[in-house]
């Protein structure tokens, strides 16, 4: 396994925004390096038959123009796609439409840079109640299982993922995430107090101790 602290520490998270055709929008981004080839990572994301294997069960078709279905997630339409470096999609869940944004970039190790961007509309109100980590934890998870992966190149299994994702060391690492998530809401304007409120009920929804539902 990957020390919790470790995998945590690995990753830059930032906040922003955008403006769109359909008005302003709130941006997350998570950004990380991992020991693999570029066209390593790429497949890793992209193809169909190893995306369960450290993420969830996908169908439809990957390309541009297609639809796809992550299993009991997110669905959505492939918008841009420039093999092995980017692709763009939308992201619908619970009734919402969001997009997502994959970068990858050589690193002179040997490495790659991986950059995930995650936009949408501004919901004041959801925003409030939840912050940027309301997206941004359950990314945290999912490339945890990424960085897992590419380390032992084995399959994880679901219930393990799920078992662990409930246990005091997921939990520890869900707490910081969130924390994480708090801080970078912070150095983009957000009110300490506010940010820290945000924080503390989605860390509490992704514990158990919060019922309350955060679209994805």
């Amino acid at each position: 396994m990957i020390d919790v602290v470790h995998q945590i520490n690995a990753e830059r998270r930032q906040v922003g925004g955008r403006v769109l055709d359909a008005g302003e929008a709130r941006t997350i981004t998570v950004t990380r390096s991992y020991d693999a080839t570029v066209e390593e990572l790429w497949d890793a994301c992209t193809n169909p038959k190893r995306i369960p294997r450290w993420f969830l069960p996908v169908s439809g078709e990957l390309r541009v123009g297609g639809r796809y279905q992550l299993q009991g997630n997110a669905a959505g339409t492939i918008e841009r796609c420039d093999p092995p470096q980017s692709f763009a999609a939308t992201w619908e869940y619970g009734g919402d439409i969001s997009w997502i944004e994959l970068r990858l970039s050589p690193l002179p190790d040997g490495g790659t840079r991986f950059e995930l961007e995650h936009i949408a509309q501004v919901d004041d109100e959801r925003w409030a109640q939840f912050g940027p980590g309301a997206a941004g934890v359950g990314w945290d998870l999912a490339l945890r299982g990424l960085a897992i992966h590419l380390m032992s190149g084995k399959s994880l299994d679901p219930q393990e993922v799920a078992a662990w994702n409930a246990s005091e060391e997921g939990k520890h690492f869900i707490s910081l995430s969130s924390q994480k998530w708090c801080d970078a809401s912070v150095a983009a304007g957000t009110e300490r107090a506010a940010a820290q409120a945000a924080a503390d009920r989605t860390t509490g929804f992704y514990t158990g101790s919060d019922s309350k539902h955060i679209a994805d």
